[in-house]
């Protein structure tokens, strides 16, 4: 069963968000590491940290006394999986619209 978008979506609409996961894809990182990057306290970082694993779009490894936060690249499948079907949606109707223009140019 493919997962509900909802919550991907949920999480991607925040830029702050968006931003951790191009950090991310750079490489894993701690709270520490991520909150060096913003100017915010951890407990606001970690709820944001908390929106992306809700919303599959990123895992939590446990190491020591560390956890290092990873982007999960498969996460964003539900919404391509979404978005996809407004593609074909629009392709088949922009083809549609081709053709009765080149249907019209004929007459």
């Amino acid at each position: 069963m493919t997962q509900s978008p909802h919550l991907a979506f949920r999480a991607l609409a925040d830029p702050t968000r968006r931003e951790i996961m191009r950090l991310l894809t750079e490489q894993d990182m701690t709270i520490a590491q991520v909150s060096d990057q913003f100017d915010m306290t951890r407990a606001a970082v970690k709820k944001h940290l908390t929106m992306l694993s809700d919303g599959g779009l990123i895992t939590t490894e446990v190491r020591g006394r560390e956890r290092l936060n990873r982007l999960n690249p498969a996460g964003l499948a539900p919404v391509f999986d979404w978005l996809s079907f407004f593609d074909r949606f629009w392709d088949a109707r922009l083809n549609d619209l081709k053709t009765a223009i080149e249907g019209e140019s004929d007459d």
